[in-house]
């Protein structure tokens, strides 16, 4: 195990953590880990492509980690009532879709390659902020309301754009 997909592997340890302080309302500390969740995910990268460290492994590993990442924090936020029901639901519904639709290629045993675009890399990008920001505004208690608000409407238009490029790429490759 190289040292990117450690890093990796340790972004998604601190999964766990974040939700649990979520849910015992220690928002400040959940913020600070997801910050070192987020700062992880920039230096696996980094380092990979850097040191010519990827691997297969790592292909699979660093998006798992983002999904599991991002779609664990929405729900709770929206358990918490951070963030809408509805946009917790888009980002949840778009990430089983792509996930179900490689499994989905995988049985039919068709040949899919998925290559994350620059929009999608915008949206998660745009998914991490937001939760940043929420997190930041309920541990701080700055009062952010209208930015976040803004925000979640970049996250749902970059989500539902992203989740039809994907399903656009996947039809492509098997018409």
């Amino acid at each position: 195990m190289n040292i990117p997909n450690s890093i990796t592997l340790i972004r998604m340890i601190m999964v766990p953590v974040i939700v649990w302080l979520i849910l015992a309302s220690q928002m400040y500390a959940a913020f600070i880990v997801f910050v070192i969740a987020g700062i992880t995910d920039a230096l696996d990268g980094l380092i990979a492509k850097q040191f010519d460290l990827v691997t297969p492994l790592g292909t699979y590993l660093d998006p798992l980690a983002d999904k599991l990442l991002l779609v664990s924090i929405y729900i709770t936020l929206g358990i918490q009532d951070g963030l809408p029901s509805w946009l917790v639901i888009l980002v949840v519904s778009r990430d089983v879709l792509i996930v179900g639709g490689i499994i989905l290629t995988s049985l039919m045993d068709l040949s899919v390659t998925i290559v994350p675009s620059k929009l999608s890399k915008l949206n998660t990008f745009c998914q991490i902020a937001l939760a940043a920001l929420v997190l930041g505004d309920m541990g701080f208690e700055i009062g952010f309301t209208q930015g976040i608000e803004l925000f979640v409407f970049i996250v749902a238009a970059t989500t539902v754009l992203s989740g039809l490029a994907y399903i656009l790429q996947w039809a492509r490759q098997n018409a």
